[in-house]
């Protein structure tokens, strides 16, 4: 009997043409003898569908063809399943795709997703949500909330925002914060939770970051002028600056004064004023390049 592979697509994501994706990864899976199973993702009831859909079938790989919120979707339908999942970047920003060195070449990156053993992960829970990638609190929040209310996508969407982003931004907001058996307060403009070190955009946020090692890191932006945000997405991250302090963890508690706008893995979720975050137990295997900044 044929082992089965399963694709998951999202349509809109990256507002690219998926028709190409779909096609090549048909053909590969007929190269290595494999039933193709395809499913689109519809934005309603996926979680469950998909679930149906690996009990049914039982492929021991999934591949996504998407960006990171459609990774972090897929990657939950999974839990605890005996899996190997493979990412076909194909969102406006691949974050987690940059982070694990995948290639821009279509062909390449189905080689790695087909075959290529898979590295476990760490997967945060946020106030009882995934978060594979790179979630944060304050202005970059701010930013992907005005991206996603923008029309342009992609890199060039991110860059259009950044200026009246930083018009719009207010003072910095104070918050309390509890990791490593100590409660310290703080004033900052941006509190990223990071699980990775690159934002989708590029952009170094977690120098010394790795997702295999049982560890977060949370990254306090005290002071975030034009200066330092220049330093930051030009590659030039001051880890050693009074401005920046960088903690490593495995769980915390992160309380604010007021709301606060908070994305996760580049999807705007709100504001909000208390983020309960930890390591969750059971890792993901993702497919990965032999050399890979995880390892």
């Amino acid at each position: 009997m044929k082992k089965n592979v399963l694709l998951v697509v999202n349509p809109i994501s990256g507002d690219l043409d998926k028709t190409e994706i779909v096609a090549a990864v048909a053909l590969y899976a007929a190269k290595e003898d494999l039933n193709f199973v395809l499913y689109t993702t519809l934005g309603q009831n996926d979680i469950s569908k998909i679930r149906s859909l690996y009990k049914h079938f039982r492929p021991e790989r999934v591949l996504v063809a998407g960006g990171d919120g459609t990774i972090k979707m897929v990657a939950e339908s999974l839990e605890n399943c005996e899996v190997i999942l493979g990412i076909v970047p194909a969102g406006s920003s691949n974050g987690l795709a940059t982070d694990l060195n995948l290639p821009d070449d279509l062909l390449a990156n189905l080689e790695i997703a087909f075959e290529s053993e898979g590295v476990a992960i760490d997967i945060l829970s946020i106030n009882g949500i995934w978060s594979m990638h790179l979630s944060d609190i304050g202005l970059n929040a701010l930013l992907v909330k005005n991206y996603e209310a923008g029309e342009l996508r992609g890199k060039w969407g991110y860059a259009l925002q950044v200026f009246p982003t930083l018009l719009e931004t207010e003072a910095p907001f104070t918050a309390r914060i509890t990791a490593n058996n100590r409660t310290f307060e703080c004033e900052s403009r941006m509190i990223v939770i990071a699980n990775s070190r690159r934002y989708g955009t590029g952009v170094l946020i977690n120098p010394n970051g790795a997702m295999n090692d049982g560890l977060f890191e949370l990254i306090i932006l005290k002071n975030l002028d034009l200066v330092l945000f220049g330093k930051i997405i030009s590659g030039n991250m001051p880890s050693d600056s009074e401005e920046v302090e960088i903690l490593s963890t495995r769980e915390a508690l992160i309380q604010t004064m007021s709301p606060v706008p908070f994305q996760i893995d580049g999807e705007y979720c709100g504001e909000v004023q208390e983020l309960n975050i930890r390591m969750l137990r059971h890792p993901l295997k993702i497919a990965v390049p032999l050399v890979a900044a995880i390892l």
